[in-house]
């Protein structure tokens, strides 16, 4: 069966989100993880003729799904850390009315074997959203020396037993090297306890594809971006789905960095960026949940631009 934008990712928390973008006549819309265009179809369905939204997606594999004809729609083949980039090229900057992000990893990439980002199949150590990128989850496994998986492992996949992973990645690849999902998952197994073996085997994956795809370093960016290229009373609408960059967004939101440090000004007054819709984020209904178990851990904050 052929997969279709509907089968290649099933957007979560879509109305919740769409709906916080405040979507209005001749407004400027955003939408920087495209994936399949769950999100980006729904904002075009709510959008007046003059309006214009820009949609970006690394992966090559995103851009079949993007609408055909529209010429209210232009798709950007990019990471979205290079936003500022792109919207300037564009001629916007500080104009745009919403901007949406959902982090998460799409269906398509956990269900592709070939790319590598599942403990479910068997596949290549690969984990690369831009596959013309150089840097693999395999070559980092197999070259990477003990501190820096320890380092990676607790920093991105928050897993207490990092130094006993890294440890046994070391001892494995002295015998032959770790090339596929298959091969690394027998590697750490022995080191997971069994009652949060599946949990802690998806924080270790989490952590290499982390690392693979620079994210926190390019969500640092592109919140950044995102805050200098929203209007006055602009939107920025952010689903995350663990804690570390839920903790990004909610101290983008309350500080203007992602690192939590309050500014203030000569009278000793803390500089708010935005102020927020969401002091507790929104969560997938139970029904959401249960129909895609993917948005369980789905949080959605809104952030109103000062």
């Amino acid at each position: 069966m052929p997969e279709t934008a509907s089968t290649y990712h099933n957007p979560v928390l879509l109305m919740p989100s769409i709906d916080a973008m405040n979507i209005a006549p001749r407004g400027i819309y955003v939408d920087v993880t495209m994936g399949g265009g769950g999100h980006t179809r729904e904002i075009l369905s709510r959008m007046d003729a003059d309006s214009h939204l820009y949609s970006f997606d690394q992966d090559a594999d995103a851009e079949t799904n993007a609408p055909a004809g529209d010429s209210r729609f232009t798709f950007v083949r990019s990471n979205f850390r290079y936003l500022r980039n792109f919207m300037r090229y564009y001629c916007h900057d500080h104009d745009i009315d919403a901007i949406l992000a959902d982090l998460g990893v799409s269906s398509h990439h956990f269900d592709s074997p070939q790319r590598g980002f599942s403990i479910r199949n068997d596949g290549p150590l690969d984990m690369r959203m831009n596959q013309k990128s150089g840097l693999t989850a395999a070559q980092i496994v197999n070259n990477y020396d003990e501190t820096a998986l320890a380092t990676l492992f607790h920093n991105y996949g928050e897993l207490n037993n990092s130094r006993q992973l890294a440890r046994a990645i070391i001892k494995a690849r002295a015998l032959h090297q770790i090339e596929t999902t298959t091969q690394l998952i027998e590697t750490l197994q022995p080191q997971l306890g069994r009652d949060r073996e599946k949990k802690d085997m998806a924080k270790a994956f989490q952590a290499l594809r982390i690392e693979v795809n620079q994210e926190m370093q390019a969500l640092s960016e592109m919140l950044k971006a995102a805050t200098q290229l929203l209007r006055p009373g602009g939107r920025l609408v952010v689903i995350t789905y663990h804690s570390l960059e839920d903790r990004m967004v909610k101290n983008m939101m309350r500080t203007g960095n992602t690192e939590g440090h309050e500014e203030k000004d000569f009278y000793g007054n803390i500089s708010v960026p935005y102020t927020s819709l969401t002091r507790k984020p929104i969560i997938p209904t139970a029904e959401e949940q249960e129909a895609n178990p993917r948005s369980r851990s789905a949080k959605l904050r809104v952030g109103i631009k000062v």
